[in-house]
């Protein structure tokens, strides 16, 4: 008796239980990215623990030439072990984000040099002539250098990405009006390039075979679909598991963009719970007292400059030195928002003028590449963001935040859709990820509501971090700068 295929009727094709794990198909989708993924990640944590151990002997030793460098590389195979383990466990070598949390490889790596300190201590696991301030160092090192390494390969794989090397070769299935803005969307993430697009109808009985011969011929390793526009939903996620694909759902534009999605049983179903995701607590305060740390010194350090600029605006152009304008800050709390003048006196005025001529796609922000009210030193001060260099008072103050959604006017405000408050609920920032992704090239809030929305659920110090140091490179090649 000869049995029929689950993509189409044709004699002479198995059908597989989808439990089998013999699938060739789903074995080689995608496997070269995880071990690349994988290997470098290995490979830098090894580097990391060794020199880590080895930093330790020449320390306990008060020398380098007399570290024993067989004997300690020998030693340093359990640590590796244990390290791997620890690593393991903690979830640090998944896909995700779990790999790149900086401050719990700080913990895991504190709680390698204790567990081999607790071995050597009462398992005498590594010999003698091992003291405590060995352990010590070790554990220093350790947790300088492991976290230091990840962030090395992260940058390395992100550059990578950005000349197109390394991306997940991903497709979309949903209706066409959806189609583009899942493309953008899937875009944003950085690590997905999408090769096609077909509607829900690709999913039907008569076209699936052709849709999963053009997913196979295309290199595809992840599918993203849209949840509400197929049918026999549970027939089709067990057939793209049996194929070897990964499947993803399209996020649904009604529901809250949580940080952390977790299942619930209630009863015999599965219920989704969104943990609330705005700063709060000691992590609304670590990042209080960064802020407050770094724009004193820096208000400090661009003294010198902020009197330059004050003197090159009073000889260009009659008026303030200073422009202050009120916009909507946290929980939608006016306040004034300093900067360099950069445009004529009446500027605010003129704009009534000019809506007609606005850029944007919604009309939320008000953006016009040629603007008539720039200064010849505006547009100077403008292309460097330095005009913004008065707003660090505004962070000091506790208005602002080095980093987070830009503060808009009350007009912007006004013509938010009701998804776009939830970017109120963080202190505004001078830059975030909207600022270093293209200024004002961006013409499609949007756009940069996404970006905004990415940074609030993303939020770390590490995060801060790679933005400000991406802000100073975006500045200084003046990207998208008007």
């Amino acid at each position: 008796m000869s049995s029929l295929n689950v993509l189409n009727p044709v004699e002479g094709k198995p059908i597989l239980d989808l439990r089998q794990s013999q699938y060739p198909n789903s074995f080689r989708k995608g496997v070269r990215f995880v071990w690349f993924r994988l290997s470098s990640l290995l490979l830098a944590d090894a580097a990391a623990i060794t020199a880590a151990w080895l930093g330790a002997s020449a320390v306990s030793m008060h020398s380098v030439a007399m570290v024993d460098l067989a004997s300690s590389l020998n030693s340093a195979i359990p640590v590796l072990a244990i390290g791997y383990s620890i690593f393991s466990t903690g979830k640090f070598y998944q896909s995700g984000t779990s790999r790149k949390d900086y401050l719990g490889l700080v913990s895991a790596s504190i709680m390698l040099a204790i567990t081999v300190f607790i071995l050597f201590k009462y398992a005498q696991i590594f010999g003698p002539g091992l003291t405590e301030i060995y352990f010590l160092v070790f554990g220093v090192l350790a947790a300088v250098l492991i976290p230091l390494n990840r962030f090395v390969v992260d940058i390395a794989t992100n550059k990578l990405r950005q000349l197109g090397l390394g991306l997940y070769p991903v497709f979309v299935i949903a209706d066409a009006p959806k189609q583009k803005g899942a493309a953008n969307l899937i875009k944003s993430e950085g690590h997905y390039k999408v090769l096609g697009m077909l509607d829900a109808k690709a999913l039907d009985r008569n076209q699936r075979e052709s849709t999963f011969e053009t997913l196979n011929r295309l290199g595809i390793i992840e599918v993203f679909v849209d949840w509400e526009a197929i049918e026999n939903r549970l027939f089709i996620c067990g057939l793209f598991q049996s194929e070897g694909y990964t499947l993803r759902i399209l996020p649904n534009d009604e529901l809250p963009p949580p940080s952390t999605i977790t299942y619930t049983a209630v009863g015999e179903k599965l219920c989704l719970s969104f943990t609330p995701f705005v700063l709060s607590g000691l992590e609304f305060w670590t990042k209080r007292a960064f802020d407050v740390v770094a724009a004193s010194v820096a208000v400090v350090l661009a003294s010198p400059i902020y009197l330059l600029i004050a003197l090159l605006i009073y000889i260009d152009s009659p008026g303030p030195i200073f422009y202050k304008q009120t916009r909507i800050g946290l929980k939608n709390k006016p306040f004034k928002v300093w900067k360099f003048r950069t445009m004529v006196p009446n500027a605010d005025k003129l704009q009534k003028e000019l809506e007609a001529k606005n850029e944007t796609k919604d009309g939320v922000l008000f953006k016009i590449k040629d603007d008539p009210r720039i200064t010849r030193v505006g547009k100077v001060l403008r292309a460097y963001s330095l005009d913004e260099l008065p707003q660090l008072f505004n962070v000091v103050l506790g208005e602002m935040s080095l980093v987070g959604p830009r503060p808009l006017p009350l007009r912007d405000v006004e013509k938010f859709s009701q998804h776009h408050h939830i970017r109120q609920e963080v202190l505004p920032g001078i830059t975030g990820l909207w600022q270093i992704s293209g200024r004002s090239d961006i013409v499609d809030f949007e756009e940069a509501y996404q970006l905004d929305l990415t940074y609030i659920t993303r939020w770390s110090i590490w995060l801060d971090l790679q933005i400000l140091f991406k802000t100073v490179g975006v500045v200084l090649k003046k990207s998208g700068a008007y």
